[in-house]
Order: structure tokens, then sequence, then C-alpha cells
């Protein structure tokens, strides 16, 4: 019995999304090196994971849990060898207002939706829609996400119960009055401390974790002699829970699914930019986009069923792993497994962390975010690269990150298109005095236009196109050379065809020379050649259309007949 072709191409493309013989090949090439980049990662990843869990709203335990099993399984299925997956802050950013809405349980639910979205998306090969983001919208972007994590923290950093709210700005407007009634000057120095250390000492030494350092110090000022009531992490879990599905409402899933889409959308962006971040710095490797996103899929159907909020690629964790000399997939899993071994053996001393020193590790995060020399370069780039950039920026800030990328998009996609329509022209082409004489090619030129269309001709530039070439006076013929024409959609086949029928109307024959096979079927489509054809007025060459064109004229009366060998020129104007 033969298998359906159908079924066939499906196994074949799951197949494809697999981990292969090379991947496990990478990873015993150097396991000793990958091992070591392991180990440094999950030192820089730690307090990371313990901070993002902590600005989500699910606890501490949830960021640990993300890091460990999304972090392990992205790091088999993905598509990169060098991507690191975890809890991170743009993600934070989506999930707050989740959160607010529908619990800690809606949380969980979205992340299982988001990880089944993405594995769709894997199977359909959507991964390669990723190039087609422009650079002012990703670093607009990344700015913004650095502006959002910032805010987040400045409840912890001040000291002060996070205000309700889901917009954060308004949560640090009244966080800081709330600080101004109640100042506690022990967490702004906590925080503030760690940033500097993590900030000053990244200049100084760039492979040394300050980050840990910069916590464990902050840790024991606070245990040792630090004042009564400084806020810390809390109780942890000595170990990852049971996998469970009790978290799902049934019949709260037609309200999730708007912000399932949200983190699924967010979750490809943000990995398939650090995966590409992560080959740029290195040199023969390449990411499997489609991969990435099912690898990022079956770490987000996982990841909540241990209580982990939704993960993606981890772009700083990610950079470190590259510099760490990482090679291979190995890496990624050791960083999965050293977290793990602290969630087993270090949960007591885990959870004394003040909760403002995580607050200022993640400040220091969203300062390093932001590459200046980056920014200023795009804004220096044109004008629209800059509106593009300040635009995605603000959005990200005061709406959401999602709509902010999609605004981005559709501004980059319409000064795209302004750019592109602009190119589109009639240019007037010299008709060839050949042997005619003077008065004769008077009158051609009176009564005789030739253009050529460049570039291309569709809905943005089509009208414009219309109103130049209707407004023609004093001519008896027009002749178009369509071989520059470039591109040609139905709105620009449509507008030709009314422009060569308004043109017809007021007593003007239109010639047509040049038609390309790709545009002839868009032109047919629309009856643009049927004006044309029944009179025989296209032709292959321009010549052979300005020749018709005076044969046009010839039996108006308007030029004179042909002159034969031999027979003197009739007089200008004689019928023949």
């Amino acid at each position: 019995m033969s298998v359906p072709l159908w079924l066939t191409g499906a196994r074949s493309r799951i197949t494809s999304l697999l981990p292969g013989r090379d991947d496990l090949g990478r990873i015993r090439r150097n396991p000793r090196r990958d091992l070591l980049a392991g180990l440094t990662v999950a030192v820089v990843a730690l307090p990371l994971a313990l901070g993002f869990g902590v600005s989500s709203g699910l606890g501490a335990q949830a960021g640990l849990a993300t890091a460990v099993v999304a972090g392990a399984l992205a790091a088999v299925f993905g598509g990169s060898n060098l991507q690191v997956s975890g809890p991170t802050g743009a993600m934070t950013v989506v999930l707050v207002p989740i959160v607010a809405d529908h619990g800690p349980s809606g949380v969980l639910t979205v992340g299982l939706m988001a990880g089944a979205i993405l594995v769709a998306l894997a199977l359909l090969r959507a991964g390669g829609g990723m190039r087609y983001v422009p650079a002012p919208v990703v670093e607009g972007f990344t700015l913004g996400i650095a502006c959002v994590i910032g805010l987040q923290q400045i409840p912890n950093a001040l000291g002060v119960p996070a205000p309700e709210g889901d917009r954060v700005l308004v949560v640090a407007r009244r966080a800081f009055e709330e600080f101004t009634r109640t100042p506690d000057w022990t967490a702004v120095a906590l925080a503030l401390s760690v940033a500097a250390v993590m900030l000053l000492g990244a200049r100084w030494r760039p492979t040394v974790p300050f980050s840990v350092l910069a916590v464990i110090a902050a840790t024991l000022v606070v245990q040792i002699g630090g004042p009564d009531g400084v806020r810390s992490i809390g109780e942890l879990p000595a170990g990852l829970p049971a996998p469970s599905l009790a978290f799902v409402d049934v019949g709260a899933l037609p309200d999730l699914v708007a912000p399932a889409l949200a983190v699924a959308a967010l979750a490809a962006l943000e990995s398939l930019l650090s995966a590409s971040v992560a080959d740029g710095m290195t040199v023969g490797q390449r990411h499997d986009a489609d991969r990435e996103l099912f690898g990022q899929g079956v770490a987000n159907l996982a990841a909540p069923l241990f209580g982990g909020v939704p993960a993606t690629g981890a772009i700083a964790r990610t950079a470190v792993n590259v510099r760490a000399g990482a090679t291979s997939r190995l890496a990624s899993l050791a960083h999965a497994a050293v977290l793990a071994g602290i969630v087993l053996t270090a949960a007591p001393l885990v959870s004394k962390i003040p909760l403002a020193a995580l607050a200022g590790v993640l400040l220091a995060t969203a300062v390093r975010m932001v590459e200046v020399g980056s920014l200023r370069a795009m804004a220096r780039a044109t004008r629209s690269d800059a509106l593009i950039l300040v635009l995605t920026a603000v959005a990200t800030l005061v709406l959401d990150l999602v709509l902010a990328v999609i605004i981005g998009l559709a501004v980059a996609g319409l000064l795209a298109l302004r750019a592109v329509a602009r190119q589109a022209r009639l240019a007037p082409l010299a008709l060839d005095r050949g042997d005619h004489t003077e008065e004769e090619h008077r009158l051609l030129a009176e009564h005789i236009v030739a253009y050529r269309i460049d570039g291309p001709l569709f809905f943005a530039a089509a009208h414009r196109f219309l109103l130049e070439l209707t407004e023609l006076a004093d001519v008896r013929v027009v002749v178009l050379r369509l071989s520059h024409m470039s591109v040609v959609d139905a709105t620009g086949a449509l507008v030709l065809k009314d422009a060569v029928a308004k043109l017809r109307r007021r007593g003007i024959a239109v010639m047509v020379s040049g038609i390309r096979p790709g545009h002839r079927q868009v032109l047919d489509s629309v009856g643009a050649l049927d004006l044309l054809r029944h009179e025989g007025r296209e032709y292959a060459t321009t010549p052979e259309a300005i020749g018709a064109a005076r044969a046009h004229l010839r039996l108006a009366g308007v030029l004179p007949a042909a002159r034969a060998p031999g027979p003197a020129p009739l007089p200008v104007g004689e019928a023949p």
C-alpha cells in the first residue's frame, strides 16, 4: 500500500526539525571548552533568571524553572548551536499585564498555547520572515524594551511594594510617590551599588561575572549588618515541581488566544534575532530559523508544566556563551544543568538575596542593552530610519511590544513604498529625424510623443502616472515604451488601461511597445491590452510603434504620404 504524498511530505518536514547526527558530532569535538562556557553562562544567568521571574509576577522559582527546563529543551531542539534560552526582560514586559488580568494560571496557559503556535509556525516554515524586519525596527524595539525593563525595577529599587497597574510609566510614578512618603535609602543604595559594580566591572574586566559577585556582596551586607525590613526573594522549593496541567482552565482559553499570539510573536522575534546575533559573532555558524522556532515551541510547551514562564532566546546570555568559547549546544545544556544543581542544593541561600540587589542587576542589564553607537548611526542614516526607530521605541514604551513591532513594520513599509514609487517616471524619448525634412519633423514633434515608463508601475505610483499622461495637449499619437517597466500590479494595469481609454476618447491614438512576458498576464487580466489588440497597436519594438504612428498620421492627412524612391517629395500637407 503506497503512502500518500502529503503524509510523506509531512513526515519529512517533521524529521528535518529534529536533532540530527551533525548536532551530536559537534558536541563531541570540544566538550571541555563547551562545559566551561556553560558554567560561565550559568553564573551570569542565575541573577537574571531570578530577577525576571520576580518581575513577571510569578516569583523567582518560576524564573529558575524556565531557565532549567526551557534552557535544556531549546538547546536540544533549537536551530542554533550557540543559543541560550530562558526568561527575558522583553517577555516579562508582556507577561505583567497577563498576570494582572488572568493570574499566574493564565500566564502558564498562555505559555502552553504560545508553544503550540511556535511549533505550527515551524511546520509552516515561517522562520525566514525574520530577515524582512528592518534594522531601525529592531533597534527601536531594543531601546524601548530597555526603558521598560528599567522602569519595571523602580519599585524594588526604591524598596516599596509594586503598585497596582500594568503600565510601567504609571507604576513607576506611583512607586516614586510611595517612596516619598516612606523613603527606604537602604534599598536604593543596594540597587545602585549592584548596578554600578556591574557596569564599571564590565569595562574593567569583561570576563569576570560581576553580577554574581555584586549580588553575593549585597546579600552578605544585609545578612550581617543590614537594617531590618529589607525585602528578599523568600522561600524557594528545593527542586522543580512535578509536571502538571492542573492550571489549565478550558473556559478561559478563548480569552487567552490574543495574549498567546502576542507571546508567540515576541518569542519568535527575539529568538531569531538572538540567533542572528550569535551567527554574526562567529565564523562558520548559521542557525536554522525553522528549527529554532520548533525548539522554542517545544521549550514553551514544557516549561509551564513545571511552573515556568514563557521563554525565548536570550541575547545577553547567548553573547556571553559565544565570548566564552562555546562551539556546540552542549554549552547551553551545561548552563541548564548547573542552574538545576543550584535549585537542588542552594535554594535556602538563594532565597536570602535582596530584591533590591536583583533590581540593580536588571537596571544594569537595561543600560547595557542600549548600543549608543548603533543608535547614533541609525539616527544619522536617513530621516526615515530615525523616524522608524523613534516610533518603535515610543510604541514599545507606551503601548505593547508586539503592537510596537507592527507599527514599526507598517511605517517602514509605507516609507519604502514611497521611496520605490518615486522611482517610477515617464521619460520622453527623442524621435529620430532620419531622412525626414525639417517641416515633417516639426509635425512629428508636435503630434507624436514617445515616453518610456521607468521603474515600477504599482498602486503607490500609478495615479501620478495617470495624471501626467492624460494632461498631454496638442498630440495626435502617444507611443509608450514598456520594456523598462520593472514591476506592474493590478492597480498599475488598471490605471494604464484607464489612461489609454481617456486618450482615445480625446482622439489620441496610443501605440505600445516592448511588453515583457512577465507583465503580459497582469495587463491582459484587467483588459488593458484589449484596447490595443483590436486596432493592432501593440508592437514588439519602439521603432515599429513610431513607424505605425507616422503611418496613422499620414492616413489622417496630418503628415505627407511616404515618398516613393526617385520622385520628388510631395508638398507638405498635400494628399497622395
